[in-house]
């Protein structure tokens, strides 16, 4: 299993042959292979074709996962709709600008709240959703049951780890920003969502040991899948804690995920079909 963005994706938004070659001898061999990404489906078929080589889409961080064979969505964790009303009250008051995703599939689509003092992220990323974007309102509210909160914030992990602590039983992750790479992406999901659950959850459906579960990551989003999973890595351009805590492969311009299936014992057979 692997993250997508700054991961298996180069910073050219590609996947390298030989990552794509590997995807396929995994098939080839009867591997499960699994994408887990923070991005919705739509954002997901904006990069990534209909035929590529995986099995599973873990997406938005875990609130989904799609059988990508067949196109079907076999999990979703959605906030039901009076706990999306109080969270959006509440950041309402705070005047901190927020995005409410409508539920899994269509997470695309969005309501917002514009303090005036918009993030730089925050406007790119609505310009990348054009035409799916409505101005929040609470007189009727225009929104209901959503899959996820997105919050931008600057480079501040203090200013995060506050507004973090301001909501209970809901699940608050953490992601670099794919846009500007420095700014903090908030997210608010339900409670038990996370890419190590959503893994979990596929693992038992598809009677596979945890053990026997390789990920790959670079972001803190990814941390609950590295610490789910059997064998874990990083690849080189993941921040220093992760690093310190995980197992180190190239980055994410060299080939890491490969380098990174390719490590283990069991992966010699493979490395020889790849050559």
């Amino acid at each position: 299993m692997t993250d997508l963005d700054g991961t298996l994706l180069n910073n050219d938004q590609q996947v390298s042959a030989q990552n794509y070659q590997l995807l396929q001898t995994l098939q080839e061999n009867s591997i499960v292979t699994v994408i887990a990404t923070g991005r919705s489906p739509f954002s997901f078929r904006r990069v990534i074709p209909a035929d590529f080589p995986i099995d599973y889409l873990v997406f938005s961080s875990g609130a989904g996962i799609m059988n990508y064979r067949t196109g079907e969505i076999i999990y979703s964790q959605n906030l039901p709709g009076d706990q999306v009303l109080a969270i959006a009250l509440k950041l309402h008051g705070m005047r901190q600008p927020f995005k409410v995703l409508a539920a899994v599939p269509d997470n695309h689509h969005y309501v917002y709240y514009d303090n005036g003092n918009l993030h730089s992220d925050f406007l790119r990323r609505m310009e990348n959703y054009r035409g799916f974007e409505k101005p929040i309102s609470f007189d009727p509210p225009n929104f209901g049951e959503a899959c996820q909160f997105l919050i931008i914030l600057p480079p501040d992990p203090p200013r995060f780890e506050y507004l973090k602590s301001q909501f209970e039983g809901v699940k608050v992750i953490r992601a670099t920003s794919p846009i500007d790479h420095q700014s903090i992406w908030m997210e608010i999901y339900h409670e038990d969502v996370s890419k190590g659950k959503a893994i979990a959850w596929l693992g038992n459906r598809l009677k596979i040991n945890k053990e026997e579960i390789v990920g790959v990551g670079n972001d803190y989003n990814d941390i609950d899948l590295l610490d789910y999973a059997g064998h874990s890595f990083v690849v080189s351009n993941a921040p220093e804690e992760l690093k310190a805590d995980y197992q180190v492969v190239s980055s994410n311009n060299e080939s890491g995920f490969s380098e990174a299936v390719l490590s283990l014992p069991c992966s010699q057979l493979l490395l020889k079909s790849t050559k």
